[in-house]
């Protein structure tokens, strides 16, 4: 028996060999969910100094693939067998082998999390290419989310090929017809930048960034206009729940900035994998 027809006849196998090779990929997003917001400010600050006709400084490569993964504490280089996904983190007892000074619990959890949704993806879709396209998809929320608890950003580096590659998808009718992505990309960045206006004329001040917008647009070019009311319906009421919580845990202020990019991802997911029977159950119902 082939490898591929491996793949297709036994759904167990499939589940774990995706499941690992999320694993790794999950590795490669730590890297990406580092060194893209990095990138993005060196070259912020290059443009700014053209703009100033300041003398442009020649800094060092810097990019996702170079330099070498290093200890923030002391620029320890990490080898090889200490960058293995999860097995690493667990060997090292969780500290840099040179300084043992504690590395962040975050990399095995996201390591863990886009193994287990792309196991996930693997079980629910089969073999087929809508699997291969939906981690594709799955991968790029899951590092947009954690940008965005970071830094508040969701880079256009990410959203806007996603948007493209989305439409690409259903030129076929992937996950939908290519008409409701189209519409569902359109719709789904004008609605949260009518939600951005209404806001921003009724108080004054800047209720989401345009990140939102495009990632929206993305989630509708790849899942279709009809399921957006059920993505920001869901991602709204978890938002509004985990922010009030916030607050209360941490004493935070009001007018402190909670990145709405995690919920979206998080209402995307649902509308992934039971979007269509959800809206099924709705208007059966009514």
């Amino acid at each position: 028996m082939s490898f591929i027809a491996l793949l297709q006849e036994t759904p167990n196998f499939l589940v774990i060999f995706i499941g690992i090779i999320g694993l790794m990929v999950g590795s490669f997003l730590n890297v990406v969910i580092y060194r893209l917001p990095k990138m993005m400010e060196r070259s912020w600050q290059q443009q700014c100094s053209e703009l100033r006709d300041e003398e442009i400084k020649t800094l060092p490569k810097f990019n996702l693939a170079t330099p070498r993964s290093v200890c923030p504490h002391c620029n320890h280089k990490i080898t090889v067998l200490e960058n293995l996904p999860i097995i690493s983190y667990l060997a090292l007892w969780g500290r840099c082998s040179q300084c043992r000074n504690p590395i962040s619990i975050r990399y095995p959890i996201v390591e863990l999390f886009t193994a287990l949704m792309s196991g996930f993806v693997a079980w629910h879709f089969g073999f087929t290419f809508i699997t291969f396209a939906a981690l594709v998809f799955v991968w790029a929320l899951i590092a947009l989310a954690v940008i965005d608890i970071d830094t508040q950003l969701l880079p256009d580096d990410i959203t806007l090929p996603l948007v493209w590659i989305g439409l690409l998808v259903n030129m076929y009718g992937g996950f939908t017809d290519i008409n409701s992505a189209v519409i569902g990309a359109v719709a789904g960045y004008l609605s949260l930048w009518s939600v951005y206006w209404g806001f921003k004329l009724i108080t004054g001040k800047e209720g989401m960034g345009y990140g939102d917008f495009k990632l929206l647009a993305a989630i509708g070019a790849w899942l279709g206009w009809s399921i957006l009311p059920l993505v920001i319906l869901c991602s709204s009421l978890v938002g509004t729940v985990a922010g009030i919580g916030l607050m209360i845990a941490a004493k935070l202020k009001k007018s402190i900035p909670i990145p709405f990019g995690p919920y979206l991802v998080g209402g995307a997911f649902i509308a992934l994998f039971w979007g269509q029977q959800i809206n099924h159950a709705y208007f059966s119902l009514f």
